[in-house]
């Protein structure tokens, strides 16, 4: 775990090639790979010092890897904050900024559109330990001031949400949040910070998938946190080391050389992105088309604003149907007729991935959980890679066309 170095003056698209740990003695260019779970100490004060955090250096493969560290202060670097910290997944990074931050009694506010695991994370699995949850629109300010209670700790949303794609008004929130004595932490995952950098924005905690984005290829799991200096080690850094939550050097070094084009694929994806959602809001077997991309998207303006005048790679789609049967039915009928595209849940692939969301990603949750949350039987996910569009259009076209 290492503090960000000062490359103020640097733009966003070399800090994704250059910032990481000093080179070792051996002069690599690209980033060792250090597969190591213990370190040899030179003395016993030493190991006993860097043990206690009264000295810097590794000890245990569970508590810090120089890999590890080159992909925390790259991801930093992105995010402009001071320090990051890897754990094995998104949702793992999610479960260390409760328990770091969190206790029995404390209150937690989140948007209702988030990712299924969160809302049952949160929503469930730490009620059992006395952790209060209000989970509210992502657009609504009012409903999330009217959620903040004298015990409210932490307000959580991601922007834009999966998998309507749903935006909230970061620094509206993060203002909301501090007014009360609460922190504000944003899922940067959809955006990325080639998108967006939430912290500008007033926001405390970045929360990363890492198997996302950062990686873009599919190929490992891996999570971060992005805080202060002083929250990643006097928060999350105890949690780490009692809890391993720990993130795989391999993984690291996958994440780590996926950054260095984030930059150049977020912005490729998204504008296939929003060439597919202008065309499935003209198809006809379409409903709707969720993507802040469109003028037609509620959030549109705002979304802009904060996004660097993007949309995004993700996008959602209703099919035409009558009841939440035969939406079903289209939907799957959609999806079985695709000869190229991924049936996938995961997304950040340069592969397009196609997922059904109330089956999948959101299928743990009850049916009035999903109807709160807008997710419909009829509604298809998708995560936009590298393909030319028109042969995504294609492939998505058989289905369409055949109900």
């Amino acid at each position: 775990m290492t503090a960000k170095t000062r490359l103020d003056d640097l733009h966003i698209e070399t800090l994704a090639v250059r910032a990481a740990v000093e080179r070792s003695q051996y002069g690599e260019n690209s980033e060792a790979l250090y597969l190591t779970s213990g370190y040899v100490q030179p003395t016993a004060a030493a190991a006993a010092a860097r043990f206690a955090g009264d000295e810097e250096g590794y000890t245990y493969g569970r508590y810090g890897n120089p890999t590890v560290s080159s992909m925390e202060m790259r991801l930093a670097a992105l995010e402009g904050t001071e320090a990051a910290m890897g754990t094995a997944s998104g949702m793992a990074a999610i479960l260390m900024m409760c328990m770091g931050l969190l206790k029995a009694g404390d209150h937690v506010v989140c948007s209702r559109s988030m990712f299924g695991s969160t809302i049952k994370l949160i929503g469930s699995d730490l009620a059992k330990f006395g952790v209060e949850s209000s989970f509210v629109s992502q657009t609504d300010l009012n409903e999330w001031q009217a959620a903040v209670r004298p015990n409210t700790r932490l307000l959580f949303a991601e922007t834009p949400t999966n998998p309507l794609t749903e935006v909230c008004d970061i620094q509206a929130l993060a203002d909301i949040a501090h007014n009360a004595g609460a922190l504000f932490a944003v899922d940067n995952c959809f955006a990325t910070p080639a998108l967006q950098r939430p912290v500008a924005m007033g926001a405390d905690i970045i929360m990363h998938s890492g198997t996302k984005y950062l990686d873009g290829q599919g190929r490992v799991m891996a999570g971060a946190l992005c805080a202060s200096q002083e929250m990643i080690t006097e928060k999350f850094l105890p949690v780490l080391k009692s809890g391993g939550m720990t993130l795989a050097p391999f993984n690291a070094w996958v994440v780590l050389k996926g950054m260095e084009t984030l930059d150049l694929r977020m912005r490729a994806q998204t504008a296939r992105a929003q060439i597919l959602a202008e065309w499935l809001e003209k198809h006809p077997a379409v409903a709707r088309v969720h993507y802040p991309g469109l003028a037609s998207h509620p959030q549109h303006d705002l979304a802009m604003r904060q996004m660097s005048g993007l949309g995004g790679a993700v996008l959602s789609f209703d099919v035409k149907a009558e009841g939440p049967e035969q939406s079903r039915q289209r939907a799957f009928h959609v999806m079985d007729q695709m000869q190229m595209l991924s049936l996938a849940t995961n997304l950040g692939d340069t592969k397009t991935m196609v997922a059904h969301p109330a089956s999948t990603s959101h299928g743990r949750l009850t049916e009035a959980q999903r109807q709160a949350a807008g997710i419909g039987q009829g509604l298809i996910r998708v995560a936009v890679g590298l393909e030319y569009p028109q042969d995504v259009q294609a492939d998505l076209t058989r289905g369409l066309d055949t109900f």
